[in-house]
């Protein structure tokens, strides 16, 4: 075992002639809050759509846990452990808040199909049990009331609450965090980052996010990584990168400290 939960080495992708990350080195350690961040283009969710296997590598190396991911399929690294909401709400506006939460058990049920024609009473327990545990991350995601309500009906803040239910429902060691605060007012953002500060400390996970808003990067974050045309520039805590003369020119602009 190490303090690293992930362990990125030379991670490279190229769209045609373009590369999107340039040999990136990158870890995690356990339990820690990480925040990566850049401009618009930097290569941030194309380096988050490798991690989950949505992407391929051109070349490098993914470790997650121990174990080499690349060429895995999403699937297999959401049962590995990682979980994760998109920079742009990709719930199911149609379902329930109950049932969304349950599309995010699928890969943790074993009741297979000929349980589930026949429905055994065992995929009976099974099933009544995810619906008990799908109604507790609700709760515990800040959304008591709102069961039975369509996701696409739920005010924006609690979308972004019931897409973090939902990341959670797959038992996730590592929780990745899209932009989630993006279009939050003020309010909306301190209870929100309160919530991750809870999750991590309270499940014992790990947590990578992509934030724009710094007052959230400096607020939450251990550690910072900023990528800058896919390439990492700087890396450190966030006072360190705050003050750092590239990170300041690349992206935070020359006002932002002083």
């Amino acid at each position: 075992m190490t303090d690293h939960l992930v362990e990125v080495t030379q991670l490279r992708k190229e769209f045609g002639g373009l590369v999107a990350t340039n040999d990136i080195d990158f870890t995690v350690e356990r339990g820690s809050i990480v925040s990566l961040i850049g401009p618009n283009g930097a290569g941030k969710t194309t380096f988050f759509n490798q991690l989950t296997g949505v992407y391929q590598p051109t070349s490098g190396s993914i470790l997650f846990d121990g174990v080499e991911v690349v060429g895995m399929p999403p699937h297999a690294i959401t049962a590995l452990g990682i979980g994760r909401t998109f920079q742009n709400i990709r719930l199911f506006a149609q379902m329930t808040a109950l049932e969304n939460v349950l599309v995010g058990m699928h890969s943790c049920l074993h009741g297979g199909i000929l349980g589930s024609i026949f429905r055994t009473p065992k995929v009976r327990r099974e099933e009544a049990a995810a619906r008990e545990k799908a109604r507790e991350l609700l709760v515990y995601s800040g959304l008591p009331k709102r069961h039975e309500e369509q996701a696409g009906s739920l005010p924006y803040g609690d979308q972004r609450r019931l897409e973090v239910a939902r990341a959670l429902a797959t038992d996730p060691k590592l929780l990745l965090l899209d932009e989630p605060t993006a279009g939050m007012n003020p309010q909306e953002t301190a209870t929100f980052i309160a919530f991750v500060r809870r999750v991590r400390d309270e499940k014992q996970l790990t947590v990578l996010l992509i934030e724009h808003d710094m007052k959230v990067v400096m607020g939450v974050s251990e550690r910072c990584t900023v990528l800058e045309y896919g390439e990492k520039i700087a890396e450190g805590t966030p006072a360190v990168i705050q003050s750092n003369e590239r990170v300041i020119e690349a992206y935070l602009g020359k006002g932002a400290v002083g």
